[in-house]
């Protein structure tokens, strides 16, 4: 399959559990009444907070990007909770693992256990390639697990995949 994709040259599989089935695209960057994508990139590291919102940048789909740096904020973010009261609902979501506060399969599960929430598709972003954290992700319902590359080059590539594949390919459901 990563080799229909063209994928497998970068390390990059999606393996995706349950798809949201809904038959309205997101985004369609040839209709203009289509509403722009809002992605949660929840990232304690600057460089890597940097180079993906550079990859956002060069893409041809439209954006908005919210930023936590944390577990905690995260769980505020999503949950509307403190600062972020009056925070937009993502429709897809960035999670790296090793974050400060709640690590990103604490925050995994509290959004898989939240009937609202389980519905925006998770994808685990990530240094670890340690198997143990592959199996807890997928156990705790992740959509998809990523290792970020150490090549600038191939980071962006592989952002610029995942908004292909999820924000282009898929229908994901509605907030």
């Amino acid at each position: 399959m990563t080799e229909a994709w063209g994928l497998k040259s970068l390390g990059f599989a999606f393996c995706v559990g349950e798809l949201p089935r809904n038959n309205v695209p997101l985004y369609n960057p040839k209709s203009p009444s289509m509403k722009m994508a809002h992605i949660l990139l929840v990232e304690d590291n600057e460089g890597d907070i940097v180079l993906t919102l550079d990859a956002f940048e060069e893409s041809k789909i439209k954006t908005d990007i919210s930023v936590v740096r944390n577990g905690q904020e995260a769980i505020d973010f999503l949950f509307q909770q403190g600062d972020y009261k009056d925070a937009r609902r993502p429709d897809l979501i960035l999670l790296d693992i090793n974050i400060p506060i709640l690590n990103g399969l604490e925050v995994l599960q509290k959004i898989k256990q939240n009937e609202t929430l389980k519905k925006i598709p998770v994808i685990i972003l990530t240094t670890s390639d340690h198997q143990r954290d592959i199996n807890n992700a997928y156990e705790n319902h992740t959509n998809s697990y990523v290792t970020k590359p150490i090549e600038m080059d191939d980071f962006l590539k592989v952002i610029l995949k995942i908004e292909e594949f999820w924000l282009e390919l898929c229908k994901l459901a509605e907030n």
